[in-house]
């Protein structure tokens, strides 16, 4: 068995990283002789489909259980479709973490636990969608003359 951990280092005394898609590492452990191996994770840094590309990255590794804070609902089917099970809960370190699985304190989760994020075409973001676009606040021509917006 090999169980996977989302952490913000290379090791298992490091902090367990709620976060799936965006945390810097994860800690690949053998929960029976607690060797571990660290994996970079290289979508961290991605400006936009982290997640999905996580769920990817880890689905080729042999994982069969990811213990993390929360999974959005573009990498949940994903992990799901590899037969990686998903749960939550844990907290402290990844030894902490391996620790509450083995002891059975950890639930698996059916459904993904975080909202999808905004994207850039997202209502109001993006050119010109937005507060600030031109010509949308009030004109500089005082009492309603014309002027190009300048909204904050």
């Amino acid at each position: 068995m090999k169980i996977c951990v989302t952490a913000t280092d290379k090791n298992i005394d490091a902090a367990m990283d709620s976060r799936f898609g965006r945390c810097p590492y994860f800690v690949l452990v053998d929960p029976d002789s607690m060797e571990s191996k660290a994996v970079d994770n290289e979508a961290a840094s991605a400006s936009g489909g982290a997640g999905i590309q996580a769920a990817q990255n880890i689905s080729d590794k042999g994982i069969d259980v990811l213990l993390t804070g929360s999974v959005g609902p573009n990498a949940f089917p994903i992990l799901s479709a590899a037969g990686i099970k998903v749960m939550t809960g844990a907290s402290g370190s990844v030894k902490d973490a391996i620790d509450q699985y083995k002891e059975g304190q950890l639930k698996e989760t059916a459904a993904p636990t975080a909202e999808a994020h905004a994207s850039m075409a997202a209502p109001g973001r993006g050119m010109g969608g937005g507060r600030r676009s031109a010509g949308a606040g009030r004109g500089m021509g005082g009492r309603g003359g014309a002027g190009k917006g300048m909204n904050q």
